[in-house]
Protein backbone atom coordinates (compact mmCIF):
# COMPACT_ATOMS: atom_id res chain seq x y z
CA UNK A 1 0.00 0.00 0.00
CA UNK A 2 1.49 3.37 -1.01
CA UNK A 3 2.03 6.17 1.51
CA UNK A 4 -0.29 8.42 -0.52
CA UNK A 5 -3.02 5.80 -0.32
CA UNK A 6 -2.56 5.45 3.44
CA UNK A 7 -2.66 9.24 3.90
CA UNK A 8 -5.84 9.51 1.88
CA UNK A 9 -7.56 6.76 3.83
CA UNK A 10 -6.42 8.23 7.13
CA UNK A 11 -7.87 11.66 6.21
CA UNK A 12 -11.15 10.20 5.01
CA UNK A 13 -11.67 8.04 8.07
CA UNK A 14 -10.69 10.91 10.39
CA UNK A 15 -13.15 13.24 8.70
CA UNK A 16 -15.88 10.65 8.98
CA UNK A 17 -15.40 10.11 12.71
CA UNK A 18 -18.60 10.08 14.66
CA UNK A 19 -20.76 9.18 11.64
CA UNK A 20 -22.89 6.11 12.30
CA UNK A 21 -22.02 3.12 10.15
CA UNK A 22 -25.66 2.75 9.25
CA UNK A 23 -25.60 6.19 7.62
CA UNK A 24 -23.22 7.60 5.05
CA UNK A 25 -20.09 9.70 5.01
CA UNK A 26 -19.24 12.12 2.24
CA UNK A 27 -22.10 10.72 0.19
CA UNK A 28 -20.91 7.12 0.40
CA UNK A 29 -23.25 4.16 0.82
CA UNK A 30 -23.07 2.14 4.01
CA UNK A 31 -21.39 -0.66 2.04
CA UNK A 32 -18.70 1.66 0.66
CA UNK A 33 -18.18 3.26 4.05
CA UNK A 34 -17.81 -0.14 5.66
CA UNK A 35 -15.07 -1.05 3.20
CA UNK A 36 -13.05 2.01 4.23
CA UNK A 37 -13.13 1.25 7.95
CA UNK A 38 -9.95 -0.63 8.78
CA UNK A 39 -8.55 -0.08 5.32
CA UNK A 40 -5.13 0.89 6.66
CA UNK A 41 -4.71 -2.77 7.53
CA UNK A 42 -6.61 -4.17 4.54
CA UNK A 43 -4.65 -6.32 2.13
CA UNK A 44 -5.28 -6.24 -1.61
CA UNK A 45 -4.86 -9.76 -2.97
CA UNK A 46 -4.97 -11.56 -6.31
CA UNK A 47 -5.39 -15.21 -7.19
CA UNK A 48 -3.25 -16.59 -10.00
CA UNK A 49 -4.62 -19.87 -11.34
CA UNK A 50 -8.36 -20.51 -10.99
CA UNK A 51 -8.62 -24.27 -11.32
CA UNK A 52 -9.63 -26.89 -8.80
CA UNK A 53 -7.97 -25.18 -5.85
CA UNK A 54 -10.16 -22.08 -6.20
CA UNK A 55 -12.82 -23.22 -3.72
CA UNK A 56 -10.26 -23.33 -0.93
CA UNK A 57 -9.98 -19.53 -1.01
CA UNK A 58 -13.64 -18.52 -0.75
CA UNK A 59 -13.87 -18.65 3.02
CA UNK A 60 -10.54 -17.13 4.10
CA UNK A 61 -10.84 -14.24 1.65
CA UNK A 62 -14.50 -13.55 2.45
CA UNK A 63 -14.12 -13.70 6.24
CA UNK A 64 -14.55 -10.24 7.79
CA UNK A 65 -11.69 -10.79 10.22
CA UNK A 66 -9.30 -11.47 7.32
CA UNK A 67 -9.74 -7.83 6.27
CA UNK A 68 -8.68 -8.42 2.68
CA UNK A 69 -10.04 -7.36 -0.67
CA UNK A 70 -9.85 -9.60 -3.71
CA UNK A 71 -8.54 -7.22 -6.36
CA UNK A 72 -7.95 -9.67 -9.23
CA UNK A 73 -8.82 -13.11 -10.50
CA UNK A 74 -6.23 -14.27 -13.03
CA UNK A 75 -6.13 -17.28 -15.33
CA UNK A 76 -4.96 -18.04 -18.85
CA UNK A 77 -8.35 -19.65 -19.62
CA UNK A 78 -11.28 -17.29 -20.18
CA UNK A 79 -13.90 -19.75 -18.93
CA UNK A 80 -11.94 -20.22 -15.68
CA UNK A 81 -11.95 -16.48 -15.03
CA UNK A 82 -15.67 -16.22 -15.66
CA UNK A 83 -16.48 -19.25 -13.52
CA UNK A 84 -14.34 -17.91 -10.68
CA UNK A 85 -16.12 -14.56 -10.80
CA UNK A 86 -19.54 -16.24 -10.63
CA UNK A 87 -18.48 -18.41 -7.71
CA UNK A 88 -16.85 -15.62 -5.71
CA UNK A 89 -19.99 -13.49 -6.20
CA UNK A 90 -21.69 -15.87 -3.76
CA UNK A 91 -19.15 -14.94 -1.06
CA UNK A 92 -18.22 -11.27 -1.57
CA UNK A 93 -20.28 -8.16 -2.36
CA UNK A 94 -17.94 -6.57 -4.90
CA UNK A 95 -16.42 -7.56 -8.24
CA UNK A 96 -12.71 -8.28 -8.61
CA UNK A 97 -11.08 -7.49 -11.93
CA UNK A 98 -10.52 -10.37 -14.33
CA UNK A 99 -7.09 -10.66 -15.90
CA UNK A 100 -5.34 -13.06 -18.28
CA UNK A 101 -1.71 -12.05 -17.66
CA UNK A 102 -0.25 -12.15 -14.14
CA UNK A 103 2.45 -9.69 -15.17
CA UNK A 104 -0.13 -6.92 -15.40
CA UNK A 105 -1.24 -7.64 -11.83
CA UNK A 106 2.33 -7.68 -10.57
CA UNK A 107 2.75 -4.22 -12.08
CA UNK A 108 -0.18 -2.91 -10.00
CA UNK A 109 1.33 -1.28 -6.88
CA UNK A 110 -1.96 -1.57 -5.01
CA UNK A 111 -1.72 -5.38 -4.85
CA UNK A 112 -0.08 -6.60 -1.63
CA UNK A 113 -0.15 -10.38 -2.05
CA UNK A 114 -0.66 -13.09 -4.65
CA UNK A 115 -1.97 -16.63 -4.31
CA UNK A 116 -0.15 -18.83 -6.81
CA UNK A 117 -2.33 -21.82 -7.67
CA UNK A 118 -1.02 -22.42 -11.18
CA UNK A 119 0.35 -25.67 -12.64
CA UNK A 120 3.64 -26.78 -11.05
CA UNK A 121 5.97 -25.35 -13.69
CA UNK A 122 4.67 -21.85 -12.91
CA UNK A 123 5.00 -22.03 -9.11
CA UNK A 124 8.53 -20.76 -8.61
CA UNK A 125 8.87 -18.56 -11.73
CA UNK A 126 5.52 -16.89 -11.04
CA UNK A 127 6.27 -16.50 -7.35
CA UNK A 128 9.71 -15.02 -7.98
CA UNK A 129 8.19 -12.54 -10.45
CA UNK A 130 5.62 -11.53 -7.84
CA UNK A 131 8.20 -11.20 -5.06
CA UNK A 132 10.44 -9.03 -7.25
CA UNK A 133 7.34 -6.96 -7.98
CA UNK A 134 6.88 -6.26 -4.28
CA UNK A 135 4.22 -8.87 -3.47
CA UNK A 136 3.96 -11.37 -0.65
CA UNK A 137 3.23 -14.87 -1.95
CA UNK A 138 1.17 -17.85 -0.87
CA UNK A 139 2.31 -20.61 -3.24
CA UNK A 140 0.49 -23.91 -3.40
CA UNK A 141 2.39 -27.15 -3.27
CA UNK A 142 4.68 -28.09 -4.84
CA UNK A 143 6.39 -24.76 -4.34
CA UNK A 144 9.07 -25.70 -6.89
CA UNK A 145 9.60 -27.83 -9.96
CA UNK A 146 13.22 -28.73 -9.17
CA UNK A 147 15.98 -28.20 -6.62
CA UNK A 148 17.30 -25.04 -8.27
CA UNK A 149 13.87 -23.46 -7.87
CA UNK A 150 13.83 -24.40 -4.19
CA UNK A 151 16.95 -22.33 -3.64
CA UNK A 152 16.01 -19.30 -5.71
CA UNK A 153 12.54 -19.08 -4.15
CA UNK A 154 14.04 -18.93 -0.66
CA UNK A 155 16.63 -16.40 -1.83
CA UNK A 156 13.94 -14.22 -3.41
CA UNK A 157 11.91 -14.02 -0.20
CA UNK A 158 14.98 -13.02 1.79
CA UNK A 159 16.38 -10.56 -0.74
CA UNK A 160 13.11 -8.66 -1.15
CA UNK A 161 11.95 -9.13 2.44
CA UNK A 162 8.63 -10.70 1.50
CA UNK A 163 6.46 -13.21 3.32
CA UNK A 164 6.33 -16.51 1.40
CA UNK A 165 4.22 -19.42 2.62
CA UNK A 166 3.67 -22.82 0.98
CA UNK A 167 0.23 -24.36 0.95
CA UNK A 168 1.08 -27.43 3.03
CA UNK A 169 -1.96 -26.65 5.14
CA UNK A 170 -1.67 -29.55 7.59
CA UNK A 171 0.93 -27.40 9.37
CA UNK A 172 -2.09 -25.35 10.48
CA UNK A 173 -4.10 -28.35 11.68
CA UNK A 174 -4.97 -28.20 15.37
CA UNK A 175 -4.98 -31.94 16.02
CA UNK A 176 -1.78 -32.44 13.99
CA UNK A 177 0.03 -29.74 15.93
CA UNK A 178 -1.19 -31.30 19.16
CA UNK A 179 0.15 -34.77 18.44
CA UNK A 180 3.40 -33.53 16.86
CA UNK A 181 4.08 -31.54 20.02
CA UNK A 182 3.38 -34.65 22.10
CA UNK A 183 5.74 -36.69 19.93
CA UNK A 184 8.43 -34.06 20.41
CA UNK A 185 7.79 -34.24 24.15
CA UNK A 186 8.33 -38.01 24.20
CA UNK A 187 4.85 -39.54 24.12
CA UNK A 188 6.11 -42.41 21.90
CA UNK A 189 9.68 -42.34 23.16
CA UNK A 190 12.25 -41.73 20.45
CA UNK A 191 10.62 -41.49 17.01
CA UNK A 192 12.69 -43.39 14.46
CA UNK A 193 10.52 -44.09 11.42
CA UNK A 194 7.58 -42.61 9.55
CA UNK A 195 5.54 -44.02 6.68
CA UNK A 196 3.77 -41.40 4.57
CA UNK A 197 1.14 -42.73 2.19
CA UNK A 198 -1.39 -41.77 -0.47
CA UNK A 199 -3.90 -44.11 -2.09
CA UNK A 200 -6.20 -43.18 -4.97
CA UNK A 201 -8.21 -44.76 -7.76
CA UNK A 202 -7.30 -42.52 -10.67
CA UNK A 203 -8.49 -43.96 -13.96
CA UNK A 204 -7.30 -44.14 -17.53
CA UNK A 205 -5.79 -40.97 -19.02
CA UNK A 206 -6.29 -40.11 -22.71
CA UNK A 207 -3.32 -40.54 -25.02
CA UNK A 208 -2.15 -37.11 -26.14
CA UNK A 209 -2.96 -36.00 -29.65
CA UNK A 210 -2.45 -32.68 -31.38
CA UNK A 211 -5.59 -30.58 -31.59
CA UNK A 212 -6.34 -26.87 -32.00
CA UNK A 213 -5.85 -24.75 -28.88
CA UNK A 214 -9.16 -24.64 -26.97
CA UNK A 215 -11.21 -21.49 -27.35
CA UNK A 216 -10.28 -18.95 -24.70
CA UNK A 217 -6.96 -20.53 -23.71
CA UNK A 218 -3.76 -18.49 -23.90
CA UNK A 219 -1.50 -21.43 -24.70
CA UNK A 220 1.61 -19.26 -24.87
CA UNK A 221 1.08 -18.01 -21.30
CA UNK A 222 0.09 -21.47 -20.05
CA UNK A 223 3.48 -22.75 -21.17
CA UNK A 224 5.24 -19.73 -19.66
CA UNK A 225 8.60 -20.99 -18.33
CA UNK A 226 8.31 -24.39 -20.09
CA UNK A 227 9.85 -25.16 -23.51
CA UNK A 228 7.40 -24.51 -26.35
CA UNK A 229 5.46 -27.27 -28.06
CA UNK A 230 2.21 -27.73 -29.95
CA UNK A 231 -0.97 -28.09 -27.93
CA UNK A 232 -2.22 -31.60 -27.22
CA UNK A 233 -5.71 -32.55 -26.14
CA UNK A 234 -6.48 -32.65 -22.39
CA UNK A 235 -3.23 -30.89 -21.43
CA UNK A 236 -4.45 -27.65 -19.87
CA UNK A 237 -7.11 -29.16 -17.59
CA UNK A 238 -5.38 -31.24 -14.88
CA UNK A 239 -3.86 -33.94 -17.09
CA UNK A 240 -0.72 -31.84 -17.44
CA UNK A 241 0.20 -33.61 -14.18
CA UNK A 242 0.82 -36.87 -16.06
CA UNK A 243 2.04 -35.68 -19.46
CA UNK A 244 5.80 -35.65 -18.99
CA UNK A 245 8.05 -33.42 -16.91
CA UNK A 246 7.57 -30.06 -18.65
CA UNK A 247 4.68 -29.08 -16.39
CA UNK A 248 4.16 -31.52 -13.54
CA UNK A 249 6.09 -33.22 -10.75
CA UNK A 250 4.12 -36.51 -10.82
CA UNK A 251 2.07 -37.80 -7.90
CA UNK A 252 4.91 -37.28 -5.47
CA UNK A 253 4.90 -33.55 -6.14
CA UNK A 254 1.14 -33.51 -6.42
CA UNK A 255 0.39 -35.18 -3.07
CA UNK A 256 3.42 -36.62 -1.25
CA UNK A 257 4.49 -33.09 -0.38
CA UNK A 258 1.88 -32.98 2.38
CA UNK A 259 2.54 -36.29 4.07
CA UNK A 260 6.33 -36.18 3.69
CA UNK A 261 6.20 -32.79 5.38
CA UNK A 262 4.30 -34.23 8.35
CA UNK A 263 6.76 -37.14 8.56
CA UNK A 264 9.80 -34.87 8.54
CA UNK A 265 8.14 -32.57 11.07
CA UNK A 266 7.43 -35.47 13.43
CA UNK A 267 10.95 -36.92 13.20
CA UNK A 268 12.60 -33.48 13.39
CA UNK A 269 14.88 -34.13 10.42
CA UNK A 270 16.02 -31.98 7.53
CA UNK A 271 17.83 -33.24 4.41
CA UNK A 272 18.29 -37.01 4.12
CA UNK A 273 21.57 -38.83 3.63
CA UNK A 274 20.32 -41.26 1.00
CA UNK A 275 17.30 -41.99 -1.17
CA UNK A 276 16.20 -45.21 -2.88
CA UNK A 277 13.10 -45.61 -5.02
CA UNK A 278 11.08 -48.41 -6.55
CA UNK A 279 8.63 -46.86 -8.99
CA UNK A 280 6.93 -47.70 -12.27
CA UNK A 281 3.76 -47.37 -14.28
CA UNK A 282 1.67 -50.38 -13.20
CA UNK A 283 -1.83 -49.66 -14.56
CA UNK A 284 -3.48 -48.94 -17.94
CA UNK A 285 -0.22 -49.60 -19.65
CA UNK A 286 -1.29 -48.16 -23.02
CA UNK A 287 -2.93 -44.96 -21.81
CA UNK A 288 -1.46 -41.45 -21.88
CA UNK A 289 0.03 -41.44 -18.36
CA UNK A 290 3.76 -40.94 -18.95
CA UNK A 291 5.20 -41.24 -15.42
CA UNK A 292 5.14 -43.78 -12.62
CA UNK A 293 1.77 -44.31 -10.98
CA UNK A 294 3.20 -46.40 -8.14
CA UNK A 295 6.17 -45.51 -5.95
CA UNK A 296 7.83 -46.71 -2.78
CA UNK A 297 10.64 -44.42 -1.67
CA UNK A 298 13.02 -44.74 1.27
CA UNK A 299 14.84 -41.78 2.79
CA UNK A 300 17.60 -42.42 5.33
CA UNK A 301 18.58 -39.70 7.81
CA UNK A 302 21.23 -39.17 10.41
CA UNK A 303 20.50 -40.83 13.76
CA UNK A 304 19.16 -44.01 12.08
CA UNK A 305 15.87 -42.35 11.21
CA UNK A 306 13.88 -43.42 8.15
CA UNK A 307 10.95 -42.04 6.17
CA UNK A 308 9.09 -44.14 3.60
CA UNK A 309 6.73 -42.84 0.95
CA UNK A 310 4.09 -45.31 -0.30
CA UNK A 311 2.21 -43.76 -3.21
CA UNK A 312 -0.44 -45.69 -5.14
CA UNK A 313 -2.22 -43.43 -7.61
CA UNK A 314 -4.36 -46.05 -9.34
CA UNK A 315 -4.72 -48.97 -6.94
CA UNK A 316 -7.14 -48.12 -4.17
CA UNK A 317 -6.30 -51.01 -1.84
CA UNK A 318 -6.54 -49.55 1.68
CA UNK A 319 -3.18 -50.56 3.13
CA UNK A 320 -3.06 -48.21 6.08
CA UNK A 321 -6.65 -47.40 6.99
CA UNK A 322 -7.24 -44.23 5.01
CA UNK A 323 -6.64 -42.56 1.69
CA UNK A 324 -3.73 -40.49 2.93
CA UNK A 325 -1.83 -39.96 6.15
CA UNK A 326 1.33 -40.61 8.12
CA UNK A 327 2.32 -43.30 10.63
CA UNK A 328 5.09 -42.44 13.08
CA UNK A 329 6.90 -45.20 14.97
CA UNK A 330 8.74 -44.59 18.23
CA UNK A 331 10.63 -46.65 20.78
CA UNK A 332 7.61 -46.63 23.12
CA UNK A 333 4.61 -46.36 20.81
CA UNK A 334 3.19 -45.25 17.49
CA UNK A 335 0.89 -42.60 16.03
CA UNK A 336 -1.44 -42.57 13.04
CA UNK A 337 -2.31 -39.06 11.86
CA UNK A 338 -4.27 -37.81 8.88
CA UNK A 339 -6.32 -34.73 8.07
CA UNK A 340 -9.20 -35.79 10.28
CA UNK A 341 -7.67 -37.36 13.38
CA UNK A 342 -4.76 -38.89 15.19
CA UNK A 343 -4.61 -42.21 17.03
CA UNK A 344 -1.96 -42.87 19.67
CA UNK A 345 -0.85 -46.46 20.42
CA UNK A 346 1.49 -47.84 23.06
CA UNK A 347 4.36 -50.20 22.27
CA UNK A 348 2.08 -53.24 22.59
CA UNK A 349 -0.22 -51.81 19.90
CA UNK A 350 -2.98 -50.87 22.33
CA UNK A 351 -4.92 -47.72 21.52
CA UNK A 352 -4.16 -45.08 24.13
CA UNK A 353 -5.96 -42.08 22.68
CA UNK A 354 -8.22 -41.43 19.71
CA UNK A 355 -8.55 -37.76 18.93
CA UNK A 356 -11.27 -37.40 16.32
CA UNK A 357 -10.97 -33.93 14.84
CA UNK A 358 -13.82 -31.75 13.62
CA UNK A 359 -11.71 -30.87 10.57
CA UNK A 360 -13.49 -30.78 7.21
CA UNK A 361 -10.32 -30.58 5.13
CA UNK A 362 -10.60 -32.65 1.95
CA UNK A 363 -8.47 -35.75 1.58
CA UNK A 364 -8.10 -37.32 -1.87
CA UNK A 365 -10.82 -35.26 -3.58
CA UNK A 366 -9.58 -33.02 -6.37
CA UNK A 367 -9.09 -29.44 -5.30
CA UNK A 368 -9.66 -29.84 -1.60
CA UNK A 369 -9.99 -27.00 0.83
CA UNK A 370 -11.53 -26.72 4.27
CA UNK A 371 -10.82 -25.41 7.73
CA UNK A 372 -7.10 -26.23 7.67
CA UNK A 373 -6.64 -24.22 4.50
CA UNK A 374 -8.68 -21.35 5.93
CA UNK A 375 -6.49 -21.28 9.05
CA UNK A 376 -3.35 -21.57 6.93
CA UNK A 377 -4.35 -18.67 4.68
CA UNK A 378 -5.27 -16.49 7.63
CA UNK A 379 -1.89 -17.28 9.17
CA UNK A 380 -0.37 -15.97 5.92
CA UNK A 381 -2.36 -12.73 6.26
CA UNK A 382 -1.27 -12.34 9.89
CA UNK A 383 2.31 -13.07 8.89
CA UNK A 384 2.23 -10.22 6.39
CA UNK A 385 0.93 -7.90 9.10
CA UNK A 386 3.61 -9.06 11.53
CA UNK A 387 1.02 -10.47 13.90
CA UNK A 388 1.97 -14.15 13.66
CA UNK A 389 4.82 -16.47 12.84
CA UNK A 390 4.28 -18.40 9.60
CA UNK A 391 3.39 -22.05 10.10
CA UNK A 392 4.98 -23.06 6.77
CA UNK A 393 7.71 -20.53 5.92
CA UNK A 394 9.29 -21.20 2.57
CA UNK A 395 12.80 -21.88 3.91
CA UNK A 396 11.47 -24.86 5.87
CA UNK A 397 8.85 -25.95 3.33
CA UNK A 398 11.47 -26.32 0.61
CA UNK A 399 13.31 -28.93 2.69
CA UNK A 400 10.21 -31.13 2.59
CA UNK A 401 9.91 -30.27 -1.09
CA UNK A 402 13.45 -31.54 -1.65
CA UNK A 403 12.33 -35.04 -0.71
CA UNK A 404 9.86 -34.92 -3.59
CA UNK A 405 12.59 -33.91 -6.03
CA UNK A 406 15.03 -36.57 -4.76
CA UNK A 407 12.46 -39.32 -5.29
CA UNK A 408 11.54 -38.10 -8.77
CA UNK A 409 15.20 -37.78 -9.74
CA UNK A 410 15.98 -41.30 -8.45
CA UNK A 411 13.11 -42.64 -10.59
CA UNK A 412 14.23 -40.73 -13.67
CA UNK A 413 17.90 -41.84 -13.48
CA UNK A 414 17.04 -45.37 -12.35
CA UNK A 415 19.11 -45.48 -9.16
CA UNK A 416 19.37 -44.18 -5.62
CA UNK A 417 22.06 -41.80 -4.45
CA UNK A 418 23.69 -40.17 -1.44
CA UNK A 419 22.93 -36.60 -0.37
CA UNK A 420 24.87 -34.00 1.58
CA UNK A 421 22.53 -33.45 4.53
CA UNK A 422 24.12 -30.06 5.25
CA UNK A 423 23.04 -28.36 2.03
CA UNK A 424 20.92 -30.84 0.07
CA UNK A 425 23.39 -31.38 -2.80
CA UNK A 426 23.37 -34.81 -4.43
CA UNK A 427 26.56 -36.90 -4.62
CA UNK A 428 25.75 -38.25 -8.08
CA UNK A 429 26.60 -36.71 -11.45
CA UNK A 430 23.51 -38.07 -13.16
CA UNK A 431 21.29 -36.78 -10.37
CA UNK A 432 22.88 -33.33 -10.46
CA UNK A 433 22.05 -33.05 -14.17
CA UNK A 434 18.42 -32.79 -13.02
CA UNK A 435 19.15 -30.13 -10.38
CA UNK A 436 17.45 -27.63 -12.70
CA UNK A 437 15.47 -27.82 -15.94
CA UNK A 438 15.32 -26.33 -19.42
CA UNK A 439 13.48 -23.00 -19.45
CA UNK A 440 11.98 -21.16 -22.37
CA UNK A 441 14.48 -18.33 -23.08
CA UNK A 442 13.51 -15.19 -21.23
CA UNK A 443 11.42 -17.07 -18.65
CA UNK A 444 14.20 -18.22 -16.32
CA UNK A 445 13.53 -17.39 -12.64
CA UNK A 446 16.32 -14.96 -11.78
CA UNK A 447 16.79 -12.41 -9.02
Amino acid sequence: MSSNRRDFIRKVTAGAAGVAVGGSAMGMSAKSYGRIIGANDRLQVAIMGLGRRLGAYYEPIAKKESNVELAYLCDVMKSQRERAARNFAKHIDYEPKLENDIRKIIDDPKVDAIFNATPDHWHTPGSVMAIKGGKHVYVEKPCSHNMFENEILVEAGKKYNKVVQMGNQQRSSGHTNEIINEIHNGVIGTPYKAVAFYTNRRGEVPVQKRVPVPNGLDWELFQGPAPRREYTEETWDYNWHWYGWDYGTAETGNNATHELDVARWALQVDFPLHVDVEAAKRHFMNDGWEMYDTMYATFKFAGDKVINWDGKSRNAYDTYGGGRGTIIYGSEGSVFVDRGKYILYDRQGKKVKDSESSSNEAGTALGGGGDMTTTHVMNFFDGIRGKAKLTAPIDDATISMAMVHYSNIAYRIGKGFDIDDRNGRMFDRDAMKLWTREYEPGWEPIL
